[in-house]
C-alpha cells in the first residue's frame, strides 16, 4: 500500500546513508529548528520533557569522530579494521546530533509517578526512539542524508567534557547528517519480509 500522508510518506523515504558531504541543501538555522520542534513534539513520559539535544557542525563534528577513531584504536586495535573506515565516514558528513536523556526530569515527577520509577528506562528509550526518527525523518524529507550511530561510551568522556554535559544527561545515540556524495546512488528500499505475520487485528 502507498503512504497517503507527507508523516508517512516522510517515514517510508527514510534510509541510512553512509555516503555523505560536508554540504547541504538547507541552512544551519533550518537544521536547528528541525531539531527544536522534534524536541518539542515527541511524546514524552508524563510530559516529563527528559530529551535532550546537542547539534554539532563544522570543526567541533569534524574533532567528534576524528576523538572517536583515536579512541577506537587506543582501546579496540582489532576492529580497527572495520571500524577505521567507517568512523572516517563519519567524518565526512557536515554534521551530528547527540541525543541525550536527563535523568533529573524524571525527580519532578509527582510521588504518584515516581513509584513507577522501575519502569523509567524503558519509557525513555521509548521516548528517545520516537525523538529520533522524527528528526531523523525530518531532515532526510529536506533533502539531507543521515545515519544512526551508538559510539558511547568511547565518545561520552570527551562530550560530557567539551560540551560542559551535565554528569545526569544519558547518551543516547548520535544522528550524523550530511548533503547526498554526487554520484552515489541513494539507499534502495529494503526488502519487508514476514510482514504478513507481524500484525493481528480482532473484532475489526
Amino acid at each position: 500500500m502507498e503512504s497517503t500522508t507527507p508523516f508517512l510518506q516522510a517515514v517510508a523515504h527514510r534510509r541510512s546513508v553512509y555516503a555523505l558531504t560536508k554540504n547541504s541543501p538547507i541552512s544551519n538555522s533550518r537544521i536547528q529548528d528541525i531539531v527544536q520542534e522534534a524536541l518539542k513534539h515527541a511524546p514524552s513520559p508524563f510530559n516529563v520533557r527528559s530529551a535532550r539535544a546537542i547539534i554539532l557542525f563544522g570543526d567541533e563534528h569534524s574533532n567528534l569522530w576524528r576523538e572517536a577513531y583515536t579512541t577506537t584504536e587506543k582501546t579496540t586495535p582489532q576492529a580497527m579494521g572495520i571500524l577505521g573506515p567507517k568512523i572516517r565516514g563519519l567524518e565526512g558528513g557536515k554534521g551530528t546530533v547527540l541525543f541525550f536523556d536527563d535523568q533529573t526530569a524524571y525527580d519532578r515527577l509527582t510521588p504518584r509517578f515516581r513509584a513507577l520509577s522501575k519502569q523509567n528506562t524503558e519509557w525513555e528509550d521509548h521516548s528517545s526512539g520516537m525523538l529520533q526518527i522524527i528528526a531523523w525523518a525530518a531532515l532526510d524529507a529536506e533533502g539531507l542524508g543521515c545515519n544512526l550511530q551508538h559510539y558511547q561510551p568511547v565518545i561520552t568522556a570527551y562530550v560530557q567534557a567539551t560540551y560542559d554535559v551535565p554528569a545526569s544527561w544519558s547518551l543516547k545515540c548520535q544522528l550524523v547528517f550530511g548533503g547526498l556524495e554526487e554520484g552515489v546512488a541513494r539507499p534502495d528500499a529494503k526488502e519487508k519480509t514476514h510482514l504478513e505475520s507481524a500484525l493481528r487485528v480482532y473484532g475489526a
